[in-house]
């Protein structure tokens, strides 16, 4: 299979049966919570799909620079990327004004289909704390015995019900969604690899930089 041949049935059937069949979708847990108001809101204005498609960015909208990461939330090179060299290019660079970053979803696996849909599922402001943390757990969640398990884990942590969390996972139309916008990815600059960057709509950069790396490529363009 060529990375264009992914579909939305080979990349959701990437998880084994039995991280399905372990109770995670019986045992339903209602809390309530703001998440739970949020996502009931949105399903009665049928505005889900128009909210996990917005973009996720970080940064001034006059900053000189636009960076787009496409990334999947098991990549362990995206993982090394967002623990170590993204913290620097957060206060180095976003937060002074020199870019504006944003990050869209390319999941290689199933899980990582998932981990995507849970942080965009999440109000806007909550999107970046919610893959700061499932980077920094990485290993915790992507390797653990049943990852779907680990995953729900982090997301009650957030103030996600397991009924809200079961919600997102089953949600067909919503990692659809998340498909295309993969593949839009494939479509627009042939991404084969996370993670990729991509400057100013004009140059596509691929793998785990370092800092001073990132920096080198940015200062190209001026910054």
């Amino acid at each position: 299979m060529t990375k264009t041949d992914i579909t939305y049935k080979s990349i959701t059937t990437s998880i084994s049966r039995r991280h399905f069949s372990s109770g995670l979708f019986g045992a339903a847990i209602t809390v309530a919570s703001p998440f739970v108001a949020s996502m009931q809101a949105l399903a009665a204005d049928d505005d889900i799909i128009a909210h996990i498609s917005a973009p996720r960015i970080m940064g001034n909208a006059k900053a000189p620079i636009k960076v787009v990461e496409y990334f999947s939330m098991t990549c362990g090179h995206c993982a090394n990327f967002h623990n170590v060299t993204f913290p620097k290019v957060k206060s180095d660079m976003i937060e002074r004004g020199l870019i504006q970053f944003e990050m869209r979803p390319f999941p290689l696996d199933g899980l990582a289909l998932r981990g995507h849909a849970l942080a965009r599922s999440l109000p806007a402001t909550r999107y970046f704390p919610m893959v700061k943390a499932l980077m920094s757990q990485h290993k915790q969640w992507v390797r653990a015995e049943d990852p779907l398990a680990a995953l729900m884990k982090i997301a009650r942590l957030a103030g996600i019900s397991g009924a809200e969390f079961n919600k997102i996972m089953s949600n067909r139309a919503l990692l659809e969604k998340l498909v295309e916008m993969r593949q839009a990815a494939l479509d627009d600059w042939n991404v084969s690899s996370t993670p990729s960057f991509v400057i100013n709509d004009d140059k596509l950069l691929s793998g785990n930089m370092n800092y001073e790396t990132f920096a080198e490529e940015i200062n190209a363009y001026g910054a």
